[in-house]
């Protein structure tokens, strides 16, 4: 399988992948990995064309298989494979002093551990926006970007209202990390224009509801109690009962059903290029279950698709008459802090 279309190019120095291979499911909230299988499915991963990885620090040992994998990859076609890599990790440091050895500490921790002389991007999250030393992390972080160390400089869950504060204080960020998904639209309202105006990229999580947006739940009963098995479903059933609660959903899986099959596509490919048509996306996190699922053969098909207005309007037709999220829950990333 090789993927065709889904190259994009995210800076001048920089291509990847629209569809992204998330490490969240080897923090131990989607149980156990193998890491020997995790590590031979990565190459398989590699080889299909999925070569962009998003990980972050606390995702238990995501930064560390990246590192394994790149030693393995060399040695298996040779270093120059590695160029292929794209690796954007995450530092979710606690509020507190933000020296610049403090910053620079933990982006060698990030550079050891995935065995890397630069990182591609370094994506930053703050959780208390009243400690105003979010500023000076960035600040170090554009520093030891021009020393070498990290390609670019981006952030995870920012609203947008503290984006605005950061680009004003004249600290370039290429690209901000939310929830985006056909259940949670926030980013459309204030988010996606403003860094269409500022030339900021977004990538998105949430795109499928751990998995919920697919055929496995079309015309299912609720799933309730043992049957949210992960943290991602646990997580992204709560967003779709803020939305509209599992009658609307259904009505949400049944529309996208009727247009993947007039696509000869997948629900889950319809849910995807939805977001991935949306201003200021630049590409959409999928979850990798390493070493036990994969649906690298159905993604791929997403970069064949075309959706044209009937269907956008069908879907719209049914999104709009969920909750807006925006007004329940806040901007990007509010639902992460105190309110």
């Amino acid at each position: 399988m090789s993927i065709t279309g889904g190259a994009f190019a995210f800076t001048d120095d920089l291509k990847i992948c629209r569809l992204l291979n998330g490490l969240w499911q080897v923090s131990g909230a989607h149980g156990r990995i193998d890491p020997t299988a995790a590590l031979s499915s990565m190459v398989e991963y590699h080889d299909s064309g999925f070569t962009t990885w998003d990980l972050a620090d606390h995702y238990g040992p995501a930064e560390d298989f990246i590192g394994e994998f790149r030693r393995r990859l060399a040695d298996q076609q040779g270093s120059d494979a590695t160029a292929g890599i794209q690796a954007f990790t995450k530092w979710v440091p606690r509020p507190g002093p933000m020296t610049r050895d403090v910053v620079e500490n933990n982006v060698d921790i990030s550079l050891r551990r995935m065995g890397v002389d630069c990182l591609d991007l370094l994506q930053f999250h703050w959780w208390e926006y009243g400690d105003e030393r979010y500023l000076e992390a960035l600040g170090h972080l554009s520093d030891l970007r021009d020393a070498g160390k990290i390609r670019h400089v981006a952030l995870t869950n920012f609203d947008t209202e503290h984006l605005k504060i950061i680009v004003d204080n004249g600290i370039r960020i290429v690209s901000n990390q939310v929830q985006y998904s056909l259940v949670d639209m926030r980013p459309a309202r204030l988010m996606a224009p403003y860094c269409q105006e500022n030339g900021i990229h977004l990538l998105t999580y949430g795109t499928f509801c751990g998995g919920l947006l697919s055929e496995r739940y079309l015309n299912q009963p609720e799933p309730t109690g043992s049957a949210l098995d992960t943290a991602s479903l646990g997580k992204y059933k709560q967003m779709i009962n803020a939305w509209g609660g599992w009658t609307l959903f259904q009505e949400l899986l049944t529309c996208l059903k009727a247009v993947a099959d007039n696509r000869g596509a997948s629900l889950a490919n319809v849910a995807s290029r939805c977001i991935l048509d949306s201003p200021a996306v630049a590409g959409v996190i999928a979850g990798a279950r390493l070493g036990i699922s994969h649906h690298r053969e159905d993604n791929a098909k997403v970069f064949e698709l075309s959706l044209d207005e009937e269907d956008v309007a069908a879907i719209e037709a049914v999104t709009s008459r969920g909750r807006d999220l925006l007004d329940y829950i806040g901007d990007c990333g509010d639902e992460y802090r105190r309110r």
